[in-house]
């Protein structure tokens, strides 16, 4: 008695990518509400129509897509909602930046931090050092004023004009030589870190201790933290702070990317 072979199985690993990307297209270039038709999609994925629609049928079926009963056209569906929301409700920033804070710690050998903002101070969430050197005096928990660190000034270099009054009302009072107390140095200090990515603390907070900070952003793109270097200027030369400031940046995109951020993505694709 001969059988006969068993069909051959769909390769549902390579099916379940090009579903995928047609998920991903959509929600990348979706955003007018109108949705994508099916010939753009096929085109620019250089996928034919018929395997457009079976590739979608199921994406639709969770709710994932939805297609217009006139226009034809694919968009998000609200299962995409659900799933963002159970997504976000299990995210903690400090979970999410452990990891990419002590891999930054290790790569430089300085004092990382990581902070919040709570107007108009910043907040330390998470410290990593190394014991051979020297201990910054911050401490996780405790709070400063935004106006004179990095990580403050990361921050707010991407917040409105009505948090820049509240840190600069708050006062600006000096608590080195070098800290910046006018608030249109510090607005000027604000437009290079949106330039460059990162902020700098020259001495501002503590006499000898330089730091280099880059901001994390949310799943809306708002700055809500920032990780951050800081070492003794002996070891912290302008030069050496030229070379961290890019490992800050993209270790705050790495976390901001974790926590659903389209800026990580963006700077990705050269934006």
């Amino acid at each position: 008695m001969t059988t006969s072979p068993a069909p051959a199985r769909r390769n549902q690993s390579s099916s379940l990518r090009r579903a995928i990307t047609v998920l991903e297209y959509i929600r990348d270039h979706a955003g007018t509400g109108r949705g994508i038709s099916l010939t753009r999609l096929a085109e620019e994925l250089a996928i034919n129509k018929s395997t457009v629609l079976r590739l979608a049928a199921p994406l639709i079926d969770a709710d994932l897509l939805v297609r217009d009963r006139e226009t034809g056209w694919f968009r998000l569906g609200h299962g995409t909602l659900r799933l963002g929301q159970a997504y976000l409700s299990s995210l903690d920033l400090r979970t999410v930046a452990t990891e990419p804070l002590r891999l930054l710690q290790h790569a430089i050998g300085e004092t990382c931090h990581l902070v919040v903002y709570e107007p108009p101070d910043v907040v330390y969430i998470d410290k990593v050092e190394n014991e051979t050197n020297v201990r910054m005096a911050s401490r996780v928990g405790s709070r400063v004023p935004a106006y004179r660190t990095a990580v403050g000034k990361a921050i707010l270099a991407w917040l409105g004009e009505e948090e820049f009054r509240v840190v600069v009302a708050a006062g600006m009072p000096p608590v080195t030589p070098h800290t910046t107390t006018d608030p249109q140095r510090l607005r000027a200090e604000l437009d290079r870190v949106r330039r460059e990515g990162y902020a700098i603390d020259d001495r501002e907070n503590e006499p000898e201790v330089r730091c280099v900070a880059a901001p994390v952003f949310d799943h809306t793109d708002a700055a809500i933290g920032a990780v951050s270097v800081s070492g003794l200027t002996t070891r912290m030369t302008p030069a050496r702070v030229r070379e961290v400031g890019p490992m800050v940046v993209r270790t705050g995109l790495e976390i901001s990317h974790v926590l659903g951020s389209s800026r990580a993505r963006d700077k990705d694709n050269g934006h």
